[in-house]
């Protein structure tokens, strides 16, 4: 019996692509677009880029000044949990900050690293109340959930977004404030 090279070839790259197509098309239409649907549909979301691999879900927002985080969080969480399965959720949001912005956090990043370094997640809010005082034109929003605390700082057409992980980081450091 002599074996066909040609047909042999032709079969696998068709079952290949039948199987990738598949795959590519069952990962578009039942996970992406109903997440991208759900986090599109929040109030205050301009708009989403998502990415999703076997391990993560990582979410790319662009959001208007004072929208919440938390609350979008929580519907992403609650909609989605049958999409997201056993992903763990990564947010990136696209910083509209100014320099009154960044310069008011720098300064309340110490009392806020220090609160979340002892676990005292209430002293978040009075140690930015405090500072708030200094200015007012800036509008402070803070929420918790059980792996996250979200900061939101808004001021006019500027806003800053920070999402502080409840667990410990191994180098200390937050990677989005």
């Amino acid at each position: 019996m002599k074996l066909r090279v040609f047909p042999i070839v032709l079969t696998a790259i068709i079952m290949a692509v039948v199987l990738f197509g598949g795959w590519f098309l069952y990962r578009q239409m039942a996970i992406k677009s109903p997440l991208e649907k759900i986090v599109t549909q929040y109030p205050g979301v301009t708009s989403a880029q998502l990415d999703i691999n076997q391990s993560t879900v990582s979410l790319k927002l662009d959001l208007k000044p004072e929208t919440n985080i938390s609350g979008l969080v929580d519907q992403i969480k609650k909609e989605g949990k049958s999409m997201i399965g056993s992903r763990t959720l990564k947010l990136d949001v696209v910083d509209h900050s100014n320099s009154q912005l960044d310069q008011w956090w720098s300064e309340a990043m110490f009392p806020v690293a220090e609160a979340m370094e002892n676990r005292k997640y209430t002293e978040i809010r009075s140690a930015l109340e405090q500072l708030e005082h200094n200015n007012r034109n800036i509008k402070i929003q803070t929420a918790m959930d059980d792996s996250n605390v979200y900061v939101s700082l808004s001021e006019g057409k500027a806003s800053k977004f920070i999402i502080l992980p409840r667990e410990a980081q191994k180098m200390g450091v937050w990677p989005n404030a």
